[in-house]
Formats: C-alpha cells, sequence, structure tokens
C-alpha cells in the first residue's frame, strides 16, 4: 500500500509541475499504478485483521472510500472552471492528500495481525477453473461498461446542447460530484450480500449499470436524468468494487488478493477494450446509439439466472 501511495503523490507533483506531454504521461502513468498498487493489498490486509463476519461490511466501507476522492475530484475540476484556481494547484491539492494518506498507512496500518478466526482450509480453485469464470465476466463486463461512461458521459451531455444553466465545462463536476456522492451507498454492499445473495446483488449492481448508460442516451440534457444515470452508474462502480473483493475472499479462502489480482485483469481489460470500441459505435451510429448498445452486456448479466456460480462466498 505503501508503495501505491508514494505513486500517487509522485505521479500527482510530477503532473502539477510539468511543463510537455512527457512529463504529463510520466506522471500520469505513476498516478495510475497506484490503484494496482494499493487495491489488491488492502484485500489481503482486511483478511488478516478483520473477523470473518465482518470482511465483507469492511471491504465495502474500503471500496467506497473511493467516492469521496471522485467527488474531490470533481470539486476542484468545478474551481478550475469558475477561475478559482490554476491546475497546477488542484493536483498540488491531490499530492497533500498522497502525501497525508502515506503517513496515514505507515504508522496506522498494522502489518502481519492475524484475523481472530482462522479461514476455511477447503482447496481453492485453479485461476482457470470454471470456477472462476463469473468472476472473470463479471469483471470484465463492469469494466467495459463503466468505463464508457467514464469516458464519453461528459461529452454526451455537452454534445447534446448540455445542461440548462450552467457552462458546458461545468457538465463533467455535475456528472461526478453525483457519481461519487450516490457511490458512497457502496458502503450497504456486504450488508445486501448477506440479505439477498451474491446473484441478486449482482443482477441489481449491473442493471443499475445499465440503466444508467439508457438514461444518458435517451436524455443527456435533463437534470434528473443525468444525476440519476451518474448516481447508477457510481453506485454500481462502488457496489461492484465492493463485491469483487469478498467474492474473492470467498474463493479464495486465506489467499484472497490471488483470485481478486486476476479480476483485476479482466476489470482492466474491459475498461481498455470499452471505449475502443464504443468510439468506433459512436462514429458510426451516433452518441445515443452508442450508449444504447454499451448497456446489452450490462443487461444480458442482469437477465442471466447465474445458476453456473457455484456456492456464494
Amino acid at each position: 500500500m505503501l508503495t501505491g501511495t508514494l505513486a500517487a503523490t509522485a505521479g500527482f507533483v510530477v503532473i502539477s509541475a510539468a511543463s510537455g506531454a512527457t512529463q504529463i504521461l510520466v506522471g500520469v502513468l505513476l498516478a495510475s499504478a497506484s490503484a494496482g498498487l494499493c487495491w489488491a493489498p488492502f484485500n489481503k490486509a482486511v483478511e488478516q485483521i478483520a473477523p470473518l463476519a465482518k470482511q465483507a461490511r469492511t471491504l465495502s466501507t474500503i471500496a467506497a472510500g473511493t467516492s469521496i476522492g471522485i467527488m474531490l475530484a470533481a470539486a476542484l475540476y468545478l474551481g478550475v472552471v469558475v477561475d478559482l484556481m490554476r491546475w497546477a494547484v488542484a493536483w498540488m491539492v491531490f499530492a497533500g492528500a498522497g502525501v497525508l494518506t502515506t503517513v496515514i498507512i505507515a504508522f496506522g496500518v498494522p502489518g502481519g495481525a492475524a484475523s481472530d478466526q482462522e479461514p476455511p482450509r477447503s482447496p481453492s480453485p485453479s485461476l482457470w477453473s470454471r470456477n472462476m469464470a463469473p468472476l472473470y465476466a463479471a469483471a470484465f463486463v463492469f469494466g467495459f461498461v463503466n468505463a464508457i461512461f467514464f469516458s464519453f458521459a461528459a461529452d454526451r451531455v455537452v454534445s447534446a446542447g448540455g445542461l440548462p444553466g450552467i457552462r458546458d465545462e461545468a457538465s463533467s463536476s455535475v456528472i461526478f460530484l453525483a457519481y461519487g456522492f450516490f457511490g458512497l451507498s457502496g458502503v450497504f454492499t456486504g450488508r445486501l450480500d448477506a440479505v439477498i445473495g451474491l446473484p441478486s446483488l449482482l443482477r441489481l449492481i449491473f442493471a443499475a449499470a445499465a440503466g444508467s448508460l439508457l438514461l444518458m442516451a435517451l436524455a443527456p440534457t435533463n437534470w434528473l436524468s443525468v444525476i440519476v444515470s451518474s448516481g447508477l452508474q457510481g453506485a454500481a462502480l462502488m457496489a461492484l468494487s465492493a463485491t469483487i473483493s469478498f467474492w474473492s475472499l470467498g474463493l479464495f479462502p486465506g489467499r484472497g488478493t490471488r483470485g481478486f489480482t486476476a479480476a483485476l485483469f479482466g476489470l482492466a481489460g474491459g475498461s481498455a477494450i470499452g471505449p475502443a470500441i464504443a468510439g468506433t459505435v459512436s462514429d458510426w451510429l451516433g452518441p445515443s446509439t452508442m450508449f444504447a448498445v454499451a448497456s446489452v452486456p450490462a443487461i444480458i448479466l442482469a437477465a442471466w439466472p447465474f445458476d453456473w456460480m457455484g456456492k456464494e462466498p
């Protein structure tokens, strides 16, 4: 985790002081690497420290914390748009947050502590077993859908005429403030899983993701539609992030980071492929049709019976 926060801090500092494309690229690479470097160790830390009964709820809280960073980014961007600050200042704020986080992790996260309950000793499946396919499919499809929203939602709103009463440049802030605010609901993912079970939880997540894209396709200049669309996508992301975390712990008791890291590759693959395909479809058929078509994979998973999932974690 320390490596991840240090990478993020260094990336933000480089970007804030960048004077050309090369420096910006280096900063982006450093900052973006931090997510992968931090996420899997969090899974391992929770597995070691938290009692088994509280692991899902703990991971849900951690995942939902991302929403605060998204809202901060949206607020800083709005500050730049309305000329309250320069971009360099906004990046330095993030660098300061990175330093603070590094200090907290260095002194506040215990190492080597064990859970007060031993993990089950049942054998873990192979990374290539059939039982792993649903985890990979969920990660890939959600990465595909969410990256399309991230990449094109703001452009969709602006190109359709923008939100009434605000500058076009501020549309992104509205989208991601709603995205982050409603993403905080992800803190309840573990509790929801305990009540309705993993298959139903996944159906709900993918239904929300699909509904988000359909609203963006149909009504991109309506305030309520844009806020609901952004909120659904944010809530779905935080819920899916938490679900992947505790799902992988259930599949790999005692070695949860193994399946989790593999699932991250699926998420990254979907995130890379989704915008590339969506951009081509948008050029051919228009952005409205693109968003509608992009919702189809999520609709399929929302309607799938999930019988092939095997045991729930």
